[in-house]
């Protein structure tokens, strides 16, 4: 809810592990806001949320069991990207046999290891950003519009990294419509349908 104004209502849903599912709406239907809800960033209005990976999660500690990228999440400028993968080693390990050097292949930015993120391009953070959430060994992921300022060879990197680190996992893709942001997803959400 946003003042008086239901973003959304009526929501009871489940999402299962090991399938892929995007939530689909236009500017401003509460697709952001459903997947804060979801990560546990915001709480919702009325209702609850649970979480559970064959037992009860308690949701103060939801967020290690997430990967979540969105372009209006802020990575650390000061850090250079090596700083900035030590610290979110801190926070959420990585997958297994995943270290700070094959993590800077992986993203193409294997030259860029030691330079600040505020001298980054727009599409380099969100290499960053993505590579952060998909790479991270969590059961979940959810992705916010993930080509937000990715060109077509990060378009295809994306995809790549997603068909290769995502078997398993549940994964949450909210989008405006672009294919190729959730080809893969099995399942569709459509956000007019809680606007009632």
């Amino acid at each position: 809810r946003f003042n008086d104004d239901w973003i959304f209502r009526n929501l009871n849903y489940t999402f299962a592990s090991g399938t892929a599912y995007v939530i689909l709406g236009a500017n401003g239907s509460g697709k952001s806001t459903l997947l804060q809800l979801i990560a546990g960033s915001a709480l919702p209005s009325s209702g609850n949320i649970s979480y559970s990976n064959g037992h009860d999660i308690d949701p103060g500690s939801a967020y290690r069991h997430i990967g979540f990228c969105a372009p209006y999440l802020d990575l650390l400028e000061e850090y250079t990207l090596a700083e900035q993968l030590r610290f979110h080693q801190g926070l959420r390990k990585f997958k297994s046999g995943l270290e700070e050097k094959k993590i800077t292949g992986l993203c193409g930015l294997e030259h860029s290891a030691n330079k600040q993120l505020k001298y980054f391009s727009s599409g380099m953070k969100q290499r960053v950003r993505l590579a952060l959430a998909i790479l991270s060994d969590t059961p979940a992921l959810l992705l916010d519009e993930p080509l937000s300022n990715l060109d077509a060879e990060g378009v295809e990197w994306y995809k790549g990294l997603i068909a290769e680190h995502t078997t398993g996992r549940l994964v949450i893709v909210c989008s405006n419509h672009y294919r190729s942001e959730f080809g893969f997803c099995t399942e569709e959400i459509r956000m007019e349908n809680y606007k009632r």
